[in-house]
């Protein structure tokens, strides 16, 4: 027999063993206790300010501690699909500036959404740049979502959850 039970983030495994001798019969109850993680967000930030990185874990700081979150940094367009290539369908969701040097945000979300197709990744862009050309563009490109910086953390809170429910 094994019993198997979520616990919050543990799963419980109980097993019986059962061992005949002579008359008697042993029973012996195994109990194994492991932690996995369910319905956790993996988000790719992009940008190429490293400061980012330092913002983004203060502000997440307790979805990161509860598991609920977990993020990874590309100061790059180049280093975003790297980190892509090595860590396929790890990324859920990407949020990426467009105003990059080298590699520019569009041309990544551009780069993801003819790669990446199964499962497509969610990408929101993030610019300081509200503007409608580069609006457009994203949109046109297959963006999910498109928000201007200083980053309203409540909303982009509010929006993860959304996106990946």
């Amino acid at each position: 027999n094994t019993l198997r039970q979520a616990q919050g983030d543990s799963m419980v495994l109980k097993s019986n063993w059962y061992k005949q001798t002579g008359k008697d019969k042993i029973v012996t109850t195994f109990i194994i206790i492991f932690r996995y993680k369910i319905n956790q967000m993996k988000i790719l930030v992009v940008d190429d300010e490293k400061d980012v990185q330092v913002l983004f874990e203060q502000r997440f700081r307790k979805e990161i501690k509860s598991g609920e979150m977990e993020l990874f940094f590309a100061f790059s367009g180049e280093e975003a699909l790297q980190y892509m290539k090595a860590n396929e369908h790890e990324a859920v969701l990407i949020l990426s500036d467009i105003n990059m040097p080298g590699m520019s945000g569009l041309d990544l979300l551009q780069h993801i959404k003819e790669k990446y197709e199964k499962p497509p990744p969610i990408v929101m862009m993030i610019t300081a740049y509200g503007d409608d050309e580069n609006y457009n563009q994203a949109m046109k490109l297959g963006a999910d979502d498109f928000l201007t910086k200083p980053v309203d953390f409540p909303a982009l809170k509010e929006k993860l959850k959304a996106k990946l429910l």
